[in-house]
């Protein structure tokens, strides 16, 4: 069960960029085991996950690196400052609070139509990848180069704050609210904002399974089982990511976004 459920939430996370924890854990703890046990679990399925998805993402040029370190230092300053206050809020007020900005996130994709930017026939091929100097650049589409200007940064920046308070106070990766923010409020394509977060959040995920790890909270048989789950869960997310166009990526970004907010208030109701 593990392994199945770690293959399933890896490869749909991978795909929308989101992070499978966010559906892992839940569905764990659904069946029976404790969140104690369930925690280092779905941040081993974000490590291996992210692992296993660099390579394709990184051939693809679709991970933006300069983005991704920016906005994961806004992150960390918010997951310490989150830490600090987690007692404060009770957990009730907080799952729904992550629902309502999951459905938040996944009206604001899904109203927008179409492509906010195109290929252009005069950018040569050598254009495609990060752009040095600066958080822009471009990506290949079906053969033809698409360039991308990151806009409004503060905005973005205060958005991955937030990312950050509600990993520190509840735990989870904030995905689910990085990978929208990028695409809706920063203008990064939503390939390159899936794609960027995927590598973000792994190496949160990672320094933070150090310490559980060496707090001995990791099950190693159970661990074992998640790290063939998602590894192959990230690898069939990553290719079938590179085979979809942009729109049908934030289409399905938008219907994952539901069922999270849907998952969230099953545990409250």
């Amino acid at each position: 069960m593990v392994l199945f459920a770690a293959m399933l939430t890896s490869g749909v996370g991978t795909l929308g960029g989101l992070g499978g924890a966010i559906m892992l854990v839940p569905l764990l703890v659904l069946g029976g085991m404790t969140p104690a046990e369930v925690a280092p679990l779905g941040l081993l399925s974000v490590v291996v996950a992210s692992s296993a998805a660099a390579r394709r993402q990184m051939q693809e040029h679709t991970t933006n690196h300069r983005l991704g370190v920016v906005t994961e230092t806004a992150s960390t300053a918010g997951a310490v400052a989150g830490a600090l206050v987690a007692g404060a809020i009770s957990e009730q007020a907080l799952t729904i609070t992550l629902a309502v900005v999951a459905m938040l996130a996944a009206v604001a994709g899904g109203r927008r139509k179409g492509m906010r930017w195109r290929p252009d026939d005069a950018a040569p091929q050598s254009a495609v990848g990060e752009w040095i100097g600066s958080m822009n650049g471009a990506y290949s589409l079906d053969g033809k180069v698409v360039p991308y200007r990151v806009r409004r940064i503060g905005s973005g920046l205060a958005a991955m704050v937030v990312s950050g308070v509600v990993t520190g106070i509840s735990g989870v990766g904030g995905g689910f609210i990085k990978t929208p923010a990028s695409s809706e409020i920063m203008h990064a394509p939503v390939k390159v904002a899936a794609s960027t977060t995927t590598f973000s959040i792994g190496i949160t995920a990672a320094a933070a399974l150090l310490v559980k790890i060496m707090n001995g909270k990791l099950d190693v048989s159970l661990g074992a089982a998640v790290v063939v789950g998602s590894f192959v869960g990230g690898l069939i997310g990553s290719r079938v990511q590179a085979r979809m166009s942009p729109v049908r990526v934030r289409k399905f970004l938008s219907v994952l976004l539901i069922v999270i907010a849907a998952i969230l208030v099953t545990r409250v109701v």
